[in-house]
């Protein structure tokens, strides 16, 4: 009796909304995006809008060399369908214990889901031989490629053949959405050079080689960094000597990255005059802020310093 109702009477209608809606969700499915650092949560967001569901680890006042695989981060990747990461060792403190942890086999190395972005770009800064002496130097070069404007449409690039040939379905759909930003990125590369033109040759001190990428593009020269080798703090007689080397040449700026202590950036600015140029390490993805947002800021805040 109730059999017949559902076919034959006022619940037909019920039984095909219900259906309706199941395969809507069906066609609509997202993937699920681990990204170890905001940018590529934020490059990803871009290529992928509603088809991802998108979580970054770290934030842009979160050094990404020493994060915990915390249970939270393992319960993340471990529902990931694609992990992206910077790669180069940047990660290698805490990534392969994290990927271990999960047992997810769609992001083991060498599969599909496993995509580090530094793979696909020339890296700056490869030791010719690695010796402890050096300090925390990384054995593929440094990894903070995403100072660099042309670096981010490179790996764009990727990206987008990557979730095609995860999610073959919406190729089109993927295939838009980056010509689309290929179309935005350019232009805005175009105004960012125009922007950045005083910054060739304009000498600076760093923290550390951060910006190496973007000192590249733009041509900004970098004298000195604040540590004697990477990663050691700065002690008071490198910090001296880093006053005698700034009196001795132009310098306008001390470049400083947001979530580094700026004790010693202070200090050797109110000993020089040069001002320091405090700027976030990435985008602030959790906040909803763009890559192109981003490096709106960053150059202008460098431009503005140049031109003092």
């Amino acid at each position: 009796m109730l059999f017949d109702k559902l076919i034959n009477g006022q619940y037909r209608y019920f039984l095909l909304a219900i259906c309706g809606l199941f395969f809507s969700a069906s066609s609509q499915a997202t993937l699920n995006v681990f990204a170890c650092e905001p940018e590529w949560a934020a490059l990803a967001n871009v290529l992928g809008g509603e088809k991802l569901s998108i979580f970054s680890a770290t934030t842009s006042m979160q050094d990404p060399h020493y994060i915990q695989a915390r249970p939270s981060l393992i319960a993340k990747a471990r529902r990931a369908d694609l992990l992206i990461c910077t790669g180069a060792e940047l990660e290698a403190g805490w990534l392969p214990l994290l990927i271990r942890k999960a047992a997810n086999t769609k992001i083991q190395p060498g599969n599909s889901g496993h995509f580090f972005a530094a793979d696909f770009v020339s890296k700056l800064g490869v030791p010719e031989q690695l010796d402890r002496s050096h300090g925390d130097v990384h054995g593929e070069g440094n990894p903070h490629i995403h100072t660099s404007p042309k670096y981010i449409l490179r790996v764009a690039t990727e990206l987008k053949k990557r979730l095609i040939q995860i999610d073959e379905s919406n190729q089109d759909f993927y295939q838009k959405k980056f010509d689309a930003f290929e179309k935005r990125w350019l232009l805005s590369m175009q105004r960012w050079e125009q922007q950045a033109a005083v910054l060739k040759d304009v000498k600076i001190v760093a923290h550390h080689e951060y910006w190496v990428y973007l000192n590249d593009w733009t041509g900004m020269h970098l004298l000195a960094t604040l540590e004697p080798v990477p990663g050691v703090s700065p002690g008071s007689s490198h910090l001296v000597s880093l006053k005698k080397r700034i009196a001795n040449n132009d310098v306008k700026m001390i470049m400083h990255v947001a979530y580094v202590n700026d004790r010693a950036a202070t200090w050797l600015s109110e000993q020089s005059g040069v001002p320091v140029v405090s700027i976030a390490a990435t985008v602030d993805f959790q906040n909803g802020e763009s890559l192109t947002a981003w490096f709106d800021g960053v150059i202008e805040k460098l431009v503005v310093a140049a031109n003092k």
